[in-house]
């Protein structure tokens, strides 16, 4: 299969782009600037661009079989430029044909499935104080993929760290089933499985160790 992999540098990204050439995948890394990837590979194809480029993102786009996101704000700035990313990969997708997305977002954009406790309300208070653009952007990317007409499924996740893979990785919703943090890693081989897996289509599953 072939991979559009956007964020690729991000901490998330590296290990999605790592794990789908480990697997046999072919991948094209989008990224700002190429030398923050620092992987080399015969299966590896990088293109240089801003999300914020319809033609750049349409050109990493065309010929692939699915796209994963890692893309989050870095900032916490009205500017909503995940928003304006995703929907240019949106579009791109739906010019070339390409059905399968898979994006992550924070455990505290809601699904209605949660069953949020009060440690779940008072954390997603906190975010909305601190980060409330950073908030709003990827609420926004949420609705958008949603409404997008394509194969998606949008993985929420808690706090991330770097530890080592665990290979468990705990499928809920907020409130029910779900922990306080998973490893960057075991993230990106379970959005790295959404690419070709139908179960969690059209659904936001959060996922812990």
């Amino acid at each position: 299969m072939r991979i559009a992999v956007f964020g690729a540098t991000g901490r998330t990204g590296k290990h999605v782009v790592e794990q789908a050439l480990a697997a046999g995948h072919e991948v094209v890394a989008f990224v700002r600037t190429p030398a923050k990837l620092g992987i080399e590979h015969a299966r590896l194809t990088v293109v240089q661009g801003d999300v914020q480029d319809k033609a750049q993102v349409s050109q990493a786009i065309a010929g692939v079989d699915a796209v994963i996101s890692a893309l989050g704000p870095t900032e916490n700035k009205p500017t909503y430029q995940v928003t304006a990313g995703t929907e240019n990969i949106i579009t791109a997708m739906h010019a070339h044909g390409v059905r399968r997305l898979v994006i992550s977002a924070g455990a505290g954009v809601g699904d209605p499935n949660d069953a949020p406790k009060i440690m779940n309300h008072v954390v997603n208070l906190l975010l909305k104080l601190v980060a409330r653009h950073v908030y709003e952007d990827m609420k926004q990317v949420v609705e958008k993929v949603r409404a997008s007409n394509l194969d998606w499924v949008i993985v929420r996740v808690p706090m991330l760290t770097d530890d080592p893979p665990t290979g468990v990785v705990q499928v809920g919703y907020v409130g029910k089933g779900m922990g306080m943090r998973i490893s960057r890693a075991d993230m990106a081989e379970f959005m790295l499985r959404q690419v070709s897996d139908g179960a969690y289509l059209h659904k936001t599953p959060a996922i812990s160790n």
